[in-house]
């Protein structure tokens, strides 16, 4: 080997260390940040802080099926405790009555600061007089027996009016004293993580403490536990990219390799044509580290098919350049493989531009990946290599690959009506060819996604599809902000325009509603003298309800409620999902629910904005705001492939200076994406935005080929070597991206199922379209 050959395997050996160092000091995640704008608008960034921080995020529902009833509550309180003593949550609650008697007695003890009622003209005579005589009627009810033993203390029944008001929404059923399905088949716990929805990783490790503190719970009986949640599919979306990738990718690669020595018969050719892949591998997850600080998986998944295009640089190099010799091969070849190379960069270089990270960083991955795989092609293998290239020749194969080549050329007339009929074809399904929603893109199985909607019944789980957002600079104004807010949506509540909502400012009020309060509260001797008018006649006699003076004095002096108050109960836990800090101040969300409860009517939204207008606060309807933002991302990758496109055929139209020629090279790749999308879509796939990027990368990979066989020179005769690179070329391209398509993951399938069949396609229509001149 020559100096010059060490010298160019030092530099490269360097630079793969370095890159292999950033590599391993790189964040890879697969989080749903691959499908969430960069710069949101103020509802989408409402969607990506409930993706990522959200207390929906952070629950997981668990079932305890199998055993009798008794085994399954024994089993349920077991894990509650187990639970409630690690870290890695913040709330474990499976309905048990002694957690609700903690919150009964807080309630209980800081209810006049607490109860939207208590105000001033409660506190007079008549107001006495109805609170009182209220809640003796109550004393006759079912309700009765939570109110009797604290009648003599709260007669006006403010502890009644809070727990009310605070288990509005959907409670399950209970069995055995613990949550249970209506069915009364498993028990039922919902656990809170300390991870956010967005750490993975945090994720992961509370799923464990769950399975393995429920293995020793369980160990006695034939239990089973279920487990269901976003924390649950965001782990296993992980663990589905990060299997596949590895095994599809291994399978791609044994298959290219099984290629390679078949053509080259030789280990030695066979080891360097991997070069450049594994420099554009690593040159692409380089570029995404650096640029963005973290690498999705998916983008990995999707870069593992560069695989099939960065080895055809190789094969272009070895096949071709072993009868012509390295100069003449870089006067003929180079300039169509270097034209090629800058068609997929111009291709590719166009997502950059996207607002989402996921589609900016699959156009940067393959852009450095194709730009070094090509450089390494170009610079080191002839060095490295060696001015003498073995590699069998075509023979009989060559031979085969120019009569197919000659028949191909008598199917122009029936292709192009066959690409008449598919265009006609896309024109009247236009409408049908997408699928509508962000769902096309979920890793969620049809089996999790079952099991899901039948614990979420179950339980009464949140579904915040209604959100009202408010945001202000000081946690004591967001909640002034919420109090007027709450006040509107409470006369949405009684017109029944409105099931109900939530509200931090419910378990934790402003100071300025806290004091109001306070000064609405009688002093001791003129409530005492109150009462004596109110109850004339009443079985409540003043002497019996010195315990309400005395506590109402009490509450009149107290010190305000603040969030520390809360510890130890599960209004923190409502506060905190509720209240939230941000950098720029603090967010307040109170989600809505519909009348008639989850499966009720949907809202009134245009009621909702108009009774919120001049609050500062803001409607937003989460699964609106998901379908805008596929849309989102459909238009802008629609429009981003089409610029692809359009700088695509500009470098070529500048390159060729031949309309004819033009033509020629862009008219097989446009009826092989036609030919795809029509397939597809008649085998009943719904196309999404990452078939978009397929339909481009068939333009972008397909015109190495149609440039191969324009460049033909007029009348001289298609060449074996030639013929047989782009055939084995094409072979491991499809190769590289078909084995995505078994993948099921819908990004990397989408774009598995549409590059593989397409470069064959681009391969065939171009020898089809062949000009006549050169047979």
């Amino acid at each position: 080997m020559k100096l010059t050959a060490f010298r160019a395997l030092a530099i490269w050996l360097l630079a793969m260390l370095a890159g292999a160092a950033i590599v391993w000091h790189s964040r890879f995640t697969a989080d749903m940040s691959f499908f969430l704008p960069a710069k949101p608008t103020a509802e989408q960034q409402v969607l990506v802080d409930q993706l990522k921080e959200g207390t929906v995020s952070r629950l997981l529902m668990l079932a305890i099926e199998g055993g009798d009833e008794q085994q399954r509550a024994d089993a349920s309180r077991a894990l509650r405790a187990r639970l409630g003593e690690r870290a890695e949550f913040v709330s474990v609650q499976n309905g048990e009555a002694a957690r609700y008697d903690i919150d009964r007695d807080f309630l209980l003890n800081h209810r006049y600061l607490l109860s939207p009622a208590v105000n001033a003209e409660r506190f007079t005579v008549d107001g006495l007089r109805r609170a009182i005589g209220d809640s003796v009627d109550l004393l006759t009810s079912p309700a009765g027996m939570l109110l009797k033993p604290f009648i003599t203390r709260d007669p006006t029944g403010e502890l009644v009016e809070l727990l009310t008001q605070f288990s509005g929404g959907n409670q399950p059923a209970s069995q055995a004293g613990v949550w249970a399905s209506p069915d009364g088949g498993r028990a039922l716990l919902l656990v809170q993580t300390a991870a956010l929805g967005s750490d993975t990783d945090g994720q992961e490790k509370a799923i464990e403490s769950i399975r393995s503190e429920f293995a020793q719970v369980a160990s006695a009986g034939d239990l089973r536990l279920v487990l269901s949640g976003p924390g649950l599919f965001a782990v296993k979306a992980r663990a589905t990219i990060k299997d596949e990738v590895a095994h599809l990718s291994l399978l791609s690669t044994l298959a290219i390799v099984a290629v390679l020595f078949f053509v080259y018969r030789s280990p030695r050719l066979l080891v360097l044509g991997l070069v450049p892949v594994l420099s554009g591998a690593l040159a692409g997850v380089v570029a995404v580290s650096l640029v963005y600080g973290t690498v999705f998986g998916i983008t990995v998944g999707f870069g593992s098919a560069l695989i099939g295009e960065a080895v055809d640089y190789g094969i272009y190099y070895f096949i071709q350049s072993g009868r012509l010799g390295l100069e003449a091969w870089r006067a003929r070849f180079w300039p169509t493989i270097r034209l090629g190379v800058l068609t997929s960069i111009f291709g590719f270089g166009a997502l950059l531009f996207s607002g989402f990270p996921g589609l900016a960083q699959l156009g940067l991955y393959s852009l450095a990946g194709v730009l070094t795989a090509a450089m390494v092609t170009r610079f080191l293998l002839p060095p490295l290599v060696g001015p003498c290239i073995h590699v069998p020749a075509p023979g009989r194969l060559g031979r085969g690959l120019i009569a197919a080549t000659h028949t191909l050329r008598r199917a122009r007339l029936p292709l192009l009506g066959l690409a008449l009929c598919a265009a006609a074809y896309l024109a009247v399904q236009h409408a049908s060819l997408w699928h509508p929603n962000l769902s096309a893109l979920s890793t969620v199985t049809e089996e999790d996604s079952i099991v899901d909607g039948k614990l979420r019944a179950d339980i009464g789980a949140p579904d915040s599809r209604y959100m009202v957002v408010i945001t202000a600079a000081e946690r004591e104004q967001a909640l002034q902000a919420a109090e007027r807010a709450g006040q509107q949506l409470d006369r949405l509540q009684q017109a029944g325009q409105l099931g109900g909502y939530e509200s931090p400012a419910r378990f934790l009020p402003s100071a300025a509603a806290q004091a109001a309060r306070q000064a609405a509260l009688p002093e001791g001797d003129e409530l005492r003298r109150r009462l004596a008018e109110a109850q004339i006649d009443s079985p409540l006699a003043v002497g019996k309800l010195e315990p309400f003076i005395a506590e109402v004095d009490a509450a009149r002096h107290a010190a305000p409620i603040t969030r520390d108050n809360l510890n130890g109960t599960s209004l923190a836990l409502a506060v905190d999902s509720l209240l939230l800090q941000r950098p720029e101040g603090w967010s307040v969300l109170l989600p809505l629910r519909p009348p008639g409860g989850r499966d009720g009517l949907e809202l009134r939204i245009g009621d909702i904005r108009a009774a919120l207008t001049g609050s500062g606060a803001l409607f937003i309807d989460l699964k609106h705001e998901f379908d805008d933002l596929y849309a989102d991302y459909l238009h802008e990758a629609l429009l981003l492939s089409l610029a692809g496109v359009a700088a695509i055929v500009a470098l070529l139209a500048f390159t060729l200076r031949s309309m004819q020629r033009l033509v020629r090279v862009l008219l097989p790749l446009a009826i092989a994406v036609m030919l795809v999308i029509s397939g597809l879509h008649l085998a009943g796939e719904r196309l999404h935005l990452l078939h978009l990027i397929g339909m481009l990368l068939i333009v972008a990979v397909g015109s190495n080929y149609a440039l191969f066989f324009d460049g033909i020179d007029a009348g001289q005769a298609l060449e074996a070597d030639t013929l047989m690179s782009m055939a084995v070329a094409n072979l491991t391209t499809a190769i590289g991206f078909g084995t995505l398509a078994l993948s099921s993951v819908p990004v990397l399938h989408a774009v598995g199922i549409t590059v593989g069949p397409g470069a064959i396609l681009a391969l065939l229509l171009s020898a089809v379209f062949v000009p006549r001149e050169t047979r």
